[in-house]
């Protein structure tokens, strides 16, 4: 869509409901993308959630409507933001007729645009050694958001999902119109490029890591639940530094409330001097720029934005096939995809397999990465934009 030409779609007024628009999350990334956008167009922005950017709040044409997080609670914190979304929507629509309203899966139902990040009816808990009371307190969390996602669902007129197995789940589960729900992939910085040996030499000298030795590297959520997979490439790991010949260190960056659990583990392993554990960071980048390879053997991601920012700066990356991300590899990269994310026996052997071949991967990895660089997070606001204008809300 060419916004000079069509000015009275991109310069309607937008209220986006969505727990956080920053840089340090995946879906509040891709939220802030299109906030950002909007605001750029000319459109009015009207932003209901927990966190903003504070450069992003400062643009003219955004406003924020900042929802309170009790104890730091997103379970407590969401039906704050459920209530402050429909209010907020209620109230801009009334004003202007023709705004277009975005949620994010369960956390308001409103009769137009959810754009799904996660579908969790096909997400399950992954926390048989989490404490007891962590279990109960998870479960709860999970309840509650299939019910709320089930409103949300039916009563959107548009579906975005950020990949085809996404759209897929939510066909299938909810028993949703094909033609209702639409695959957007998530977009990259548009000066996002690869990594020179330069940035490299400079990001491990600054992480106080080895220039020499193969860096592995994990991004994720280091909690109680185990669904990042954390605990299956550790038990890879462990195997591997068994062998002499394994000759690779691991740097875990993520932060959460089972970290304390993960350093005890590491420990009792023998592993101190083989993993680093960086916890929460936001240095990400440069963690990033440090690796030769990341690895992701989650159980459950609706997309994988780690793995695309990886891939996109020229750093090959091992992902499950039970991430979104997944369906974009192309075949000439089969052996980088995890077909089981339970399987520590098979995932060490690809490692070990990936690190006869370093310099191989990285060669077979620039076509793909050339290929995800080439759709920005404008392309991708654009295109939201563009479905949003064919699919007007329900009444």
């Amino acid at each position: 869509m060419n916004c000079k030409r069509e000015r009275s779609t991109c310069r309607v007024p937008w209220v986006l409901v969505a727990a956080g628009f920053h840089r340090h999350g995946g879906m509040d990334r891709a939220n802030a993308a299109l906030a950002d956008y909007l605001a750029r167009q000319g459109s009015p922005v009207h932003l209901v959630a927990h966190n903003v950017d504070p450069e992003l709040a400062a643009n003219p044409n955004i406003t924020v409507y900042p929802v309170s997080l009790p104890a730091g609670s997103f379970l407590l914190g969401e039906s704050l933001l459920r209530r402050a979304g429909q209010a907020i929507a209620t109230k801009i629509t009334a004003k202007s007729p023709r705004t277009r309203v975005l949620v994010n899966g369960g956390n308001c139902a409103w009769p137009d645009i959810n754009w799904v990040h996660c579908v969790h009816r096909a997400w399950n808990p992954a926390d048989r050694s989490a404490p007891a009371w962590y279990r109960v307190k998870n479960r709860l969390d999970k309840f509650l958001a299939r019910r709320h996602e089930v409103k949300a669902f039916r009563k959107a007129s548009l579906m975005l999902a950020n990949s085809d197995r996404t759209r897929e789940q939510l066909i299938e589960f909810f028993n949703l119109n094909p033609e209702r729900v639409r695959t957007v992939y998530l977009g990259v910085e548009p000066d996002c490029t690869p990594t020179t040996a330069a940035e490299r030499s400079i990001a491990r000298q600054r992480l106080g890591l080895s220039l020499s030795r193969p860096l592995v590297v994990f991004v994720g959520f280091l909690g109680y639940d185990c669904n990042k997979g954390f605990d299956v490439l550790l038990s890879a790991w462990k195997a591997l530094c068994d062998q002499p010949a394994w000759d690779a260190d691991l740097v875990a960056a993520g932060g959460g409330r089972g970290s304390e659990r993960w350093h005890t583990l590491i420990s009792q392993a023998g592993l101190s001097n083989r993993v680093r554990m960086l916890g929460f960071t936001t240095r990400v980048n440069e963690v990033l720029a440090a690796a030769d390879l990341l690895v992701s053997p989650v159980r459950y991601e609706a997309y994988g934005l780690n793995v695309q920012e990886a891939i996109s700066r020229g750093i090959p990356a091992m992902v499950s096939a039970k991430a979104g991300i997944a369906e974009r590899y192309p075949r000439t990269l089969s052996e980088l995809i995890i077909p089981d994310p339970q399987d520590a026996e098979d995932l060490g052997a690809r490692l070990f397999r990936w690190r006869s071949a370093i310099e191989k991967w990285k060669q077979h990895m620039k076509l793909f990465s050339s290929s995800l660089r080439a759709h920005t997070w404008d392309d991708m606001a654009r295109e939201i934009v563009e479905l949003a204008a064919q699919s007007p809300p329900a009444k």
